[in-house]
């Protein structure tokens, strides 16, 4: 049988259009974000080989990572385009899979993580920041080694409080999961926040739709 063309499309039973609902939001940093992508080209051949297949699951890697662990990996920053840093979709909905993780039993829906990733969506693909990157943030780091301990300098691209990304969430029809979860979910960033070290407090933001 041949391919269906790809202008058809399957519509829901008695609905009308799409099946994805959509709604948008700004995220608007209110602590220094730090980039998560490793600037140096064997780290990706590192992690592409063994640990991580895939580009969400590098980042994943990389992002759940101990500081002490992430010392040994150097310098991290922001992916560009034209100069301009961006963040990938899988950062934003990374983000709420590992909010929904903390969060199953607050909110009271059991193994929320795999259903955010199966039903919830993030756009677009590239989410640029509404500022530059202004520096590198350098922080020490004592780390115990077999030779005993020892002070390391860790490195990240950083951009400052005050910058802004606008994203959209789609959600397929879901019996629990609604945009009153994902909006629950959103506000878990002002506590903790996406990139590097945002067990520091790094990456922290607040959520308003628009």
């Amino acid at each position: 049988m041949p391919p269906f063309p790809l202008k058809r499309r399957f519509q829901p039973p008695n609905k009308g259009g799409f099946m994805i609902d959509k709604r948008s939001y700004r995220l608007t940093f209110t602590e220094p974000l730090l980039g998560s992508q490793p600037m140096q080209r064997e780290i990706f051949t590192e992690f592409q080989m063994t640990k991580a297949p895939t580009a969400e699951q590098q980042l994943e890697e990389l992002e759940s990572m101990s500081f002490e662990e992430f010392c040994a990996k150097g310098r991290t920053g922001f992916a560009k385009e034209d100069n301009k840093p961006f963040l990938w979709d899988y950062q934003v909905k990374g983000f709420l899979k590992e909010a929904g993780n903390v969060m199953k039993d607050i909110i009271g829906i059991k193994t929320l993580r795999s259903k955010i990733d199966s039903y919830v969506f993030v756009f677009p693909r590239k989410i640029f920041l509404s500022k530059p990157v202004s520096g590198v943030f350098e922080r020490p780091i004592r780390v115990n080694t077999m030779q005993g301990p020892r002070v390391a300098l860790v490195s990240s691209e950083v951009v400052d409080p005050g910058a802004t990304v606008d994203i959209a969430i789609g959600m397929l029809p879901h019996k629990e999961i609604n945009f009153m979860v994902i909006e629950s979910l959103l506000e878990y960033g002002e506590l903790k926040g996406i990139g590097v070290w945002r067990n520091g407090s790094f990456g922290r933001f607040t959520a308003t739709a628009v």
